[in-house]
């Protein structure tokens, strides 16, 4: 049987440092990304949250 990996519920934390922004995410997570790397990734994030969103019958 194949584990599921679990959803973290928690977000990460982006600064900026230097001309670069650092993602400071959950379990350990740490990136350092441009800021067009940083823009492309955030534009992914938000499209995948809002199919994620569609794809999960609401509660009840």
């Amino acid at each position: 049987m194949i584990n599921q990996p679990v959803p973290v519920k928690g977000g990460g934390v982006a600064t900026a440092e230097q001309g670069t922004v650092m993602l400071d995410g959950p379990n350990g997570l740490a990136v350092t990304m441009t800021p067009d790397s940083a823009e492309a990734t955030a534009a992914s994030l938000v499209a995948a949250a809002r199919e994620a969103r569609r794809q999960t019958p609401p509660p009840g």
